[in-house]
């Protein structure tokens, strides 16, 4: 066993490896993997965007969520789902026990990186690793995070719809280019 870890740890970046343990090598490796497919969706996003240059952008990019808690497809199809929620960004959040994976669409705007991982942080929910993926003028965030011990949020629709209040105030407090 110790052998297959080690030859598992050797085929990652140390950073996805924080000790040396059997749970960390293959929660790094399990990390590690999540990234490796969400470039590898990037890519085809980007491969089918240069093809097909008439397709929408957040189409390019369906393929990064399975069940969105919020979701910027039309109205008609969001109240035939059932979900009234106003949708600022598409949303996606899974969880297992105090660990999450936050996936965040939205159009980009200046500064709206450091003010997630600050709102982030001011919900308490600890940034692990978070990866930024960038076509044209949308851009892709997917956080690891852990749920701190003193969070109000506990389930996957609060943290959505959190994330979802924090990115439509991140966007209201961006300058306008015309």
């Amino acid at each position: 066993m110790n052998d297959y870890l080690a030859v598992l740890r050797s085929m990652m970046p140390a950073s996805y490896v924080q000790r040396g343990d059997q749970a960390s090598i293959i929660g790094g490796a399990l990390n590690f993997v999540k990234e490796l497919e969400q470039l590898l969706q990037s890519l085809q996003a980007q491969k089918r965007i240069k093809q097909r240059p008439d397709i929408s952008l957040s189409s390019s990019f369906s393929g990064f969520f399975t069940f969105p808690q919020y979701s910027n497809c039309s109205t008609e199809s969001r109240e035939s789902m059932g979900e009234k929620r106003p949708a600022i960004a598409d949303i996606e959040v899974t969880m297992i026990e105090r660990h999450a994976n936050v996936k965040v669409l939205s159009r980009q705007y200046p500064k709206q990186l450091l003010k997630m991982v600050a709102g982030l942080h001011s919900l308490h929910l600890i940034v692990l690793h978070l990866n930024v993926t960038t076509v044209e003028n949308m851009v892709l965030y997917s956080f690891s995070v852990k749920v701190g011990e003193d969070s109000q949020l506990t389930s996957t629709n609060e943290i959505a719809a959190a994330v979802n209040e924090m990115v439509g105030r991140i966007q209201v407090e961006a300058p306008q280019f015309t």
